[in-house]
Formats: structure tokens, C-alpha cells, sequence
């Protein structure tokens, strides 16, 4: 394949395979959690950690990274008080993390025009610190979502019970929304940070429509993910089109076949099932 030839599509493919794994693994959390939507606000809270990065002639990924951190932290905070008001409050964080970033890089002396491939994604921008920052954070990601399924789990499912199981709550939630927050940062240069969360719900929503345990789905969800990653970075080298945007499209087409599909293998289950109810009756009726 010709594009392989090229070094910023090596860098581009290997990025967007990272994003394929990360995004679903915590993704499948917070879909659980019914936190679809955290990490749109993350990304936009990241914005301003970018604009930070280019006034401080820091790498944008890192300061990204750091903001986003703050931000999930705060995100929890209020969420964890459970207070009406907390939903103004995320709203002004959220919207006051896109205005800032936009002020910061305006007063770089830059425009908006810079922030477009931190917004939505673009392959030629991947540079090679940018690869190394991913699969660092991707470790350390994974390790996360992989490492500590059961307790993640089990504090998605129902938070009071893992309390009382004597579960460390608290520093799990914490841990959850730093996760997440760095998975933005890793997606923010393929995908884009207003885009990630569509990389965050999508393929799990998909997984979700074929699969009946939780590993299943985290696993279906993880191999989605990079397939349309990849896919959608092939695409756009080809037809010249933006990374981000095209990766989300594929997810959904994904999500659209894995709903047609749902429909009959749910009618062969529902069949299976009661065959084996039939049988089992039938088996009791014997005995008696």
C-alpha cells in the first residue's frame, strides 16, 4: 500500500489505532454510567489546555492533558454532590473551556484557524511527539479499563453496593475521569476534541446491539473501534477528506449494520431460549 510509504501516515495509522483501543475501553464505562456525554465536555474543556500550550510555547498535548485532568476532577466533584445546580455548573465549565481556548489563542497571536486540526482531527498534524504522548497515555489508559474491569464495573453498576463491599468509591471515580480525560487528549489529534465522544459511545452503542455480557461488549467495542480508526484514516488519505469526520461516519455505518443484525439474532435467541424451556419441561414431565 503506497500510503505506508509515508511517515506521517505510519505516524497517523498508529495513532488512530490507539484511539480505536482507548476511546471504546473507557467508553463502555461511562455508557454504563449513563455518562455518555463526558467526554464532549472534557474536549471542550481541553480547548483551553491547548490554547495554554501555544501561549507558553509548551506542547499542546501535555497542557491539554493537564487541563483536561482538572477538569474531569471537577466534573466528578460536582457530579458526586448530586446537586440540581450541578448541571449549570458543568454547562459553564464546559462552554467557558471552548470560549477560553479560543481567547488563549488569540492572544498567542494565533486564530481559530490553528485550533481546527485540535477540533477536529486531521492526519497531517500528527507529528512524532504526538505518537509517543499517545501510546504513553494509551498505557496507562488501558491499564486502567483493562486492569481494573471488575472494580470499574462494579462501581458503574451500582455505587452504594461497591461501598459497602468496602470498594475505595471515591478514588474510583476519580480514577474513571482522569481516564477519561486523557483518553480525549490521545484522540484530539485524529479525531478531534469535538469529536471524541462519538469515538467514546458509538462503537460501544454498536457492540451493545450484539453482544449480552459486559466483557463482550468492551472487547466488540475496543476491535470496532480500531477497525473504523483505521478505516477512516485510509479513507481520508484517499479521498482527501477530514480524518475525525470520517472516522465518526464509519462508527455510525457500523452502528446502523450491527441494529439490522440485532433484530433476526434476537429472534434466534429468543427461539433457542425457549426450545430450551421446552425441553426442560418436557424432561420434568418425564421424571413425574
Amino acid at each position: 500500500m503506497d500510503l505506508l510509504e509515508y511517515a506521517f501516515m505510519q505516524r497517523a495509522l498508529i495513532a488512530a489505532a490507539i484511539v480505536g483501543l482507548t476511546a471504546p475501553a473507557i467508553g463502555t464505562y461511562l455508557v454504563q454510567r449513563r455518562q455518555a456525554v463526558m467526554g464532549d465536555g472534557i474536549g471542550h474543556v481541553a480547548t483551553t489546555g491547548v490554547g495554554l500550550g501555544f501561549l507558553l510555547n509548551t506542547s499542546p498535548v501535555w497542557m491539554a492533558s493537564l487541563v483536561a485532568v482538572v477538569g474531569a476532577v471537577g466534573m466528578e466533584h460536582i457530579r458526586s454532590r448530586g446537586r440540581t445546580s450541578g448541571d449549570i455548573a458543568l454547562a459553564m465549565l464546559f462552554y467557558g473551556g471552548l470560549a477560553g481556548g479560543v481567547m488563549i489563542i488569540n492572544m498567542a497571536g494565533g486564530s481559530t484557524a490553528t485550533l481546527s486540526s485540535y477540533l477536529f482531527g486531521g492526519i497531517t498534524t500528527v507529528a512524532p511527539e504526538d505518537v509517543w504522548a499517545a501510546v504513553i497515555l494509551a498505557v496507562f489508559v488501558l491499564g486502567v479499563t483493562v486492569g481494573l474491569r471488575r472494580q470499574l464495573f462494579a462501581i458503574s453498576q451500582d455505587e452504594e453496593f461497591a461501598r459497602v463491599t468496602g470498594m475505595p468509591v471515591r478514588a474510583l471515580n476519580l480514577l474513571m475521569a482522569v481516564t477519561a480525560a486523557l483518553t480525549v487528549t490521545v484522540a484530539m489529534r485524529i479525531v478531534g476534541l469535538l469529536l471524541v465522544s462519538a469515538m467514546m459511545v458509538i462503537p460501544v452503542a454498536a457492540a451493545q446491539r450484539v453482544t449480552r455480557g459486559f466483557a463482550a461488549t468492551l472487547s466488540l467495542a475496543m476491535l470496532i473501534g480500531v477497525l473504523v480508526s483505521l478505516s477512516g484514516v485510509t479513507a481520508t488519505y484517499y479521498l482527501d477528506a477530514p480524518s475525525g469526520a470520517a472516522i465518526v461516519l464509519l462508527a455510525i455505518a457500523v452502528f446502523v449494520v450491527m441494529t439490522a443484525v440485532s433484530a433476526p439474532l434476537a429472534r434466534r435467541r429468543a427461539k433457542a431460549g425457549r426450545a430450551a424451556t421446552e425441553e426442560v419441561c418436557t424432561r420434568d414431565d418425564v421424571k413425574v
